[in-house]
Parts: structure tokens; sequence; C-alpha cells
């Protein structure tokens, strides 16, 4: 098998990870590319005795820490303002936690991931739960069509301390309800069945206001494929309650201007 096709499956996953880490689709996707592209001319090559994953993220590691101390000093900028209280979580907090709540690598892969020990990722994961509980709220909004996902994910983000302001089952109610509750950040699933389109509700929010979203699908490597516009957050169905609060934290925290629920 090629190195391209041992590593097909997980590029999906990498890009998903690169934008929640980084806050952006093009610099996500940037330090993706920049990984690869030093593996495919031999540059770099990936640690042998390990899972082909473990080693491709720990190779997209290597590259995105190259370029980390001008991301941090800017995030050290902009935690100045008063709209952006995550500025203490440092970058291998967010990774530590993002690595195991989001992409199910265990605490010992995560910490070969960041060259860090065990114990040091799991003090990390520990700091930034208690950095994002205690300093981040919003008001949320939920466009589900199922009922009882609806629910679970209401339940969720109400113990995590935000406040679901409105939920909506198809594309017009969801709009309707944005423009009526303003809230400061919307869950929202890709297909609402009769309802119409998540996507489409969300375009048409995000016309309107700039908040933080978060995509939640079955199917995330459907829509990470370079093709069309790509969501920077993603959750996969079924989702477990620590990927919803890492995914929901690190949203919050790139997106200052997210205002806390009253």
């Amino acid at each position: 098998m090629s190195m391209t096709q041992t590593l097909a499956p997980h590029l999906p996953y990498l890009r998903r990870y690169a934008r929640a880490l980084t806050g952006s689709q093009s610099s996500g996707d940037a330090h993706v590319r920049a990984a690869l592209q030093a593996l495919l001319a031999g540059e770099e090559a990936l640690t042998e005795g390990v899972p082909p994953r473990v080693g491709l993220y720990r190779l997209f590691h290597a590259i995105w820490q190259s370029g980390a101390e001008h991301y941090d000093e800017a995030t050290a900028l902009a935690a100045k303002s008063p709209e952006n209280r995550l500025g203490a979580l440092s970058a291998s907090r967010r990774a530590a936690l993002l690595l195991t709540a989001v992409e199910a690598f265990s605490p010992e892969e995560a910490a070969f991931i960041i060259d860090e020990s065990p114990e040091e990722v799991e003090k990390a994961i520990l700091d930034a739960q208690k950095t994002i509980d205690s300093q981040l709220a919003s008001r949320v909004l939920i466009i589900e069509d199922e009922p009882i996902i609806a629910m679970d994910l209401e339940n969720l983000v109400t113990e995590l301390g935000h406040k679901v302001v409105a939920v909506a089952s198809t594309k017009d109610e969801a709009v309707a309800k944005a423009h009526s509750e303003r809230p400061g950040l919307v869950l929202a699933d890709i297909n609402l069945g009769e309802g119409g389109s998540g996507i489409d509700a969300v375009s048409e929010i995000l016309a309107a206001f700039d908040i933080p979203v978060i995509f939640i699908t079955a199917y995330p490597e459907k829509l990470l494929t370079g093709e069309r516009p790509e969501p920077t957050y993603l959750i996969a169905k079924p989702f477990l309650p620590e990927t919803v609060q890492a995914t929901v934290g690190q949203a919050l925290f790139f997106h200052p201007a997210a205002k806390v629920a009253a």
C-alpha cells in the first residue's frame, strides 16, 4: 500500500483537528499541507513502530509547533480584550484536550504526538477543562430535527454552563430564532430532513451575525473534501460529552466577540 493510500483515511480528521487547534480553516489546512509536502518530499518521515495515524499527527505537530510561538504571542495580545477570556489557555492545553476528547487518542498517544509526558497531558486536559468551564458561557441555538438528539445537546450544553435560548428543527425556524434570540453560538445538524438543510440555515444566519458555528454530522468525511466551503468546527455523530465540551470551548475561544450569557 502506498503512503498516500495509507494516510488518506486519516486526512479528513487531521484537517478537522488542525482547524479546531488553530481556529482557522486557512491556517489549519496550510499546516496540514506543509506536513504532507515535507513527508512526500522526503524532508520528514513518519515515526516507525507506531500506527500511521499517530505518526501523521506527530508530524503535523512538529510542523505546526515550529510556527506556534508567533501564534501564541498573538493569542496573548488578544487576551487583553475583555471579550477573550481564555487567553491563559496555552496551545499545549488545547492540543491535549482536542487530541483526547475530539480525536479519541489515549493520553499516552497524545503525549507522544505533542512530545510531552502522559502526566503532563492529563494535567493539561484537567486545566483546560476547568478554564473552559469557569470562564466561558454563551447563549446557544441548537438546530436539530431529531428530538432526542436535541434534548441530549440541550442537557449537555446546559451542564457546561451555557444557556440554550432556542431549539429549531427546520431551516426557517432556525433563521427566525437566530434573529429573535441573538445567540452567541450555534450547534447545527446538517440534514434536517423535510425541514431543509442545516448548512443553508447557517449560511443565512452568518449573513446577518458573526457567531461561531459547530456542525454535527454522522459523516464528517463527506464535508471535509476540499471541494466546497467547509466548516471549521465539526462533531461526528454519535458524539461524546467531552467531544462537545472541547469543541464548544475551542469555538468560543477563537471568537472573542462571543458574549457571556445574561
